[in-house]
Parts: C-alpha cells; sequence; structure tokens
C-alpha cells in the first residue's frame, strides 16, 4: 500500500510520540476518515470476488450479505466481509438473477459479485455490489445437481420410482401442497369436473412450499402419508398385502414465485422420495428445467391443473382398455354365435336327409327282423306239430298200458278191501268193542263206569266197565 502520503510525525512509532500534547492525536473520526481517503485512492476500481453467502437479506428495498470463504480442507471460515446492493442496483439485479438461475440469494449459495470498497467513518468496511453474475451461481447450482445425482444414482434409487406401476385405477389421491394454495384449488376443480364423471378421493397432507423449510416440510408429509399406509395395512391383517389407502402421492406448487426453487434441489428429499413406496406426480410449476424431484419422481408436469389432467387421461385410458375389452367380448361372442348358427342351420338341412336316411335303413332292418322272426315261427311251429303229432301217436298205447295197470291195481285194492270188511271179521268170530261211537283199541282208553258197546256178527252188546 503506498503511504508516501502519512507525514514523518504520523508515521513515527508510538514511542517516539510520548510525551507530545494531546493536540498532535487524531480523532476516530479523523483516523477513520484517512482510512477512507486511503481505500478510495488505491482500491479505484471493481473487482470480481468469489464467495459464499452465509447471509442475504432484503430490509427496504436494499439487500444486505455476508461473504464468507471456506477452508478448501473443511468447514471453518478463512475470511468474512459484508457486502451492500443498493436498492437503484438491486431492483435491477434480481430479476435478472432470477430469472437466470431461478433462485432467490440465500445461505450456502456461491456467487461472484463485481464490488467496490466502501468505508464509512460511522458504520465501518463494506463492499458495494455493482453486479451479479448469475453463470457462475448457475454452474455452482449445477455441479451440486450433478452431485446429487451422482450420489443418487450410486445408491442404486435413481430409477426407483420410475419402476413402480400406477395403479390402473389410480383415483385415491395424497396431495402434499400448501393448503391455502390456489394451485391446490386449481388440481380439486380439475379432477372433480372431469368430462368423464370419474370420481376421486383427494387428501391433503399441508406442507411449506417456499422457502428454506421446503425440504424438511415435504418429507414430513411423506412420512405421515407412510403412516396412514402402515395403519392401513395392519388392520387388513394380510401381511402380505400392500393395504395401501392411496394409490400414487401428487406433490403440486402453485402460485409462488418460480425463482424460489431451491427446497426442491435437495439429495434429502430426493432420497425420501426415491425410496417410497408409492408413485409420486410432481406439479410444482416451473419450465426452465427439471428440479432433482422432478427427475428422481414417477411422473413429471408443469402445473397442478396438468397433473390433475395426467390422472384424469390415466383413468380415461384405463376405461377405454375395459371398452375396448369389453367390445372384444362383445364381438367374439357375436362372431361365435354366428357360427354356431351357421353350423345349427347346416345340420338342420341334413336332419330330414339323415333321418330318411336311418328311417330307410331302420325300415330294412325291421324287415330283415320280421323275415327272421317270421321263418323262426314257422320253423318252431313245424316243431312243435311234429311233436305233437308223435306225442298223439304215442299217447293210446301208453293210455291204454296205463288203464290196464290201474285196473290191475284197482282189482288189488278191491281185494285188499274185501279182506278188511268188518262184517267178514264179524263173521269170523271177531267183535269190536266202541266207546262213544269211536273203537277202543287199548284197556286204557275205558275207566270204570263208562258204557261200551261189543258189536258181534248177530248182533250188539252194551256193558259197563267195573
Amino acid at each position: 500500500m503506498n503511504t508516501d502520503w502519512l507525514t514523518n510525525e504520523e508515521s513515527a512509532p508510538l514511542s517516539s510520540r510520548e510525551g507530545q500534547g494531546s493536540e498532535s492525536a487524531l480523532t476516530l473520526f479523523e483516523l477513520n476518515s484517512l482510512v477512507r481517503d486511503v481505500l478510495e485512492a488505491t482500491l479505484d476500481r471493481d473487482y470480481w470476488v468469489e464467495a459464499e453467502l452465509s447471509e442475504a437479506r432484503e430490509v427496504r428495498g436494499h439487500c444486505y450479505m455476508e461473504l464468507v470463504q471456506k477452508d478448501a480442507f473443511g468447514n471453518t471460515p478463512v475470511a468474512r466481509a459484508s457486502a451492500k446492493c443498493w436498492q437503484s442496483t438491486w431492483m435491477k439485479l434480481r430479476p435478472r438473477f432470477e430469472k437466470a438461475t431461478g433462485q432467490t440469494l440465500h445461505a450456502g449459495m456461491k456467487v461472484l459479485l463485481r464490488v467496490h470498497v466502501n468505508f464509512h467513518e460511522a458504520y465501518g468496511f463494506s463492499w458495494i455490489v455493482n453486479d451479479i453474475d448469475p453463470t457462475y451461481t448457475m454452474g455452482d447450482l449445477a455441479r451440486r445437481r450433478q452431485e446429487i445425482v451422482r450420489k443418487l444414482k450410486e445408491q442404486g434409487v435413481f430409477d426407483m420410482q420410475r419402476e413402480l406401476q400406477l395403479p390402473l385405477f389410480c383415483q385415491h389421491i395424497a396431495v402434499i401442497s400448501s393448503e391455502n394454495a390456489a394451485g391446490y384449488g386449481d388440481f380439486c376443480r380439475q379432477l372433480a369436473d372431469n368430462d368423464y364423471g370419474f370420481q376421486f378421493q383427494v387428501e391433503l397432507f399441508p406442507a411449506i412450499m417456499q422457502g428454506e423449510q421446503v425440504e424438511q416440510s415435504i418429507i414430513d408429509a411423506l412420512n405421515r402419508i407412510n403412516s396412514a399406509d402402515a395403519k392401513a395395512s395392519i388392520s387388513t391383517g394380510d401381511e402380505s398385502a400392500t393395504g395401501f389407502p392411496f394409490d400414487c402421492v401428487v406433490i403440486i406448487r402453485g402460485g409462488g414465485a418460480t425463482a424460489d426453487m431451491s427446497g426442491f434441489d435437495t439429495l434429502a428429499l430426493a432420497e425420501n422420495v426415491a425410496n417410497f413406496p408409492l408413485p409420486i406426480i410432481t406439479g410444482i410449476g416451473h419450465e426452465r428445467d427439471e428440479s432433482i424431484l422432478d427427475m428422481i419422481s414417477h411422473t413429471r408436469v408443469k402445473t397442478p391443473t396438468a397433473a390433475a389432467a395426467f390422472l384424469i387421461d390415466h383413468l380415461a385410458q384405463v376405461f377405454l382398455r375395459i371398452n375396448d375389452a369389453q367390445d372384444a367380448i362383445t364381438n367374439c361372442v357375436r362372431r361365435r354365435m354366428d357360427m354356431e348358427k351357421m353350423r345349427l342351420e347346416r345340420l338342420s338341412e341334413k336332419i330330414p336327409v339323415l333321418f330318411s336316411l336311418v328311417k330307410s335303413r331302420q325300415t330294412a332292418h325291421l324287415d330283415q327282423l320280421y323275415a327272421r322272426l317270421t321263418a323262426l315261427t314257422t320253423a318252431r311251429l313245424s316243431n312243435l306239430r311234429y311233436q305233437l303229432a308223435s306225442l298223439c301217436a304215442q299217447l293210446p298205447p301208453l293210455a291204454e298200458r296205463r288203464l290196464l295197470r290201474e285196473r290191475h291195481r284197482i282189482d288189488l285194492l278191491s281185494q285188499r278191501a274185501s279182506s278188511l270188511d268188518p262184517d267178514l271179521l264179524l263173521s269170523r268170530g271177531y267183535s269190536i268193542t266202541l266207546k262213544d261211537g269211536q273203537v277202543v283199541r287199548h284197556a286204557d282208553q275205558l275207566q270204570p263206569g263208562d258204557v261200551i258197546e261189543t258189536r258181534l256178527a248177530n248182533g250188539k252188546i252194551k256193558s259197563e266197565v267195573l
């Protein structure tokens, strides 16, 4: 630093000035004025400086920044400084920076500032910002995004969401959004007023969608959704079933500044979304490029209404598939019925011919059976007539012999009967004793006092048993 302007007295060591009067000492204001003059004289141009913001705030249109440089091998600050951007300059720089980078100035952001020195007697040293190079910040943001994408791919979770299947009947929707956001209202109205009359069940899980709390707020909402899913799974009693009360999750953001997107470009949020068990659809309302959240999600659309249109279109495609399947089944059944009808008609045409053929065959068969039956009957009758004639020829001799035998037998029986005639026995001196008209064969048949009758050849004798 050039010190030629200092007088010998002023540049002398403190020890050499001891004992001199107090009139030779400088006031603090004078000293600060000298410092200001030196700085303005030696640092009389603008400088581009790379730094990290440890703080950035806007007060009454002015932007106040705290700059820091950290150790390359650690997180320890090795330099600090304050910077200010006055309202007249800040109103021009802010829109250009936010449009180019898609973000507002915030702590942790690396920036490239064009500054000139400023030293005020009352407020001390600071750098005055004249310009901000958004391309430097964009490069740093791009590097951070690339690093996050690299880590997600190394973990093997970058494409996990896209591997999930959106349910065919995706009608139970969990929405993560600001409760009073216009985009949430547009999303619900779009679903409710669809042209197909589809019914959707939407449940809001409120979250902060702007500012530094975006990351943790969305993660908390995802945890609440996952807890609701876990409770539903337990209530089913089936461990193999998912039991999710929701078919997908929609993260939407509407009505906010498109520049405030840093909360959607964090590793923690990306990891939570990538590992979430339900498909996640994002519609956070920006078109510049994709955020990390967009890259990792199952489906990315631009706006909340586009998210609603996507869900309606998905269900419409399923409805069309069902209609196509219904038409295909109907056409298949109709074709089959037509084929069967034609087959029946052909069969009905063949029935008279087949019936006539069968009738002729059956008639011929019956004629054959009749002829056989007639022949067999005739043969049987002839055989029976011959047998009958033979029997008739044999009957007279047999009858005469039988009559002769029977006549001889009768004669024998007659002789035996004659020999057993009681009168003949009585005439030979035998008698017959009767009791009550019954023949007495044993003495045991009689009791004292019984009256018996004895028949003789000539007469009867009655007697009493003593």
